[in-house]
């Protein structure tokens, strides 16, 4: 397992959307674009429970997520790895704290969601041109 640099962590520690790419049942990639976190080993991100998200990434695990920095998008992370974890966000805890950094609010829908922890198998850190 990979880990991200510190000096581009605050890329999946504030309110940057990620966007995070999985693979179709007919092997096409799909993008979406998600909120997500760090706790320092795993990226973490949510949708709701029997979501198509989640269907997949039950059948599909393998994920990838990207991230600019958008005062300086050559400031970049590019992450592949695998869903490992798939956990009930219990109390919509999670969705909160997200919906709190991202837009300042707490999260306005109450339908159970679930959290899946992805673990890096490899980690591209881009830090500027050149």
């Amino acid at each position: 397992m990979q880990t991200i640099p510190e000096d581009l962590a605050y890329l999946v520690r504030t309110n940057v959307p990620a966007h995070v790419s999985l693979a179709e049942a007919d092997g096409s990639i799909v993008t979406h674009v998600m909120w997500v976190d760090y706790d320092g080993e795993y990226i973490l991100t949510s949708s709701p429970t029997q979501s198509y998200k989640s269907r997949a990434l039950r059948q599909r695990p393998n994920i990838a997520v990207s991230m600019l920095d958008p005062a300086d998008p050559w400031r970049r992370l590019s992450i592949t790895g695998r869903v490992t974890e798939i956990r009930e966000d219990v109390g919509l805890a999670f969705i909160n704290k997200l919906s709190q950094r991202y837009v300042g609010a707490p999260y306005p829908r109450t339908a159970p969601r679930e959290i899946f922890v992805i673990t890096p198998d490899k980690v591209r850190a881009f830090t500027g041109r050149g």
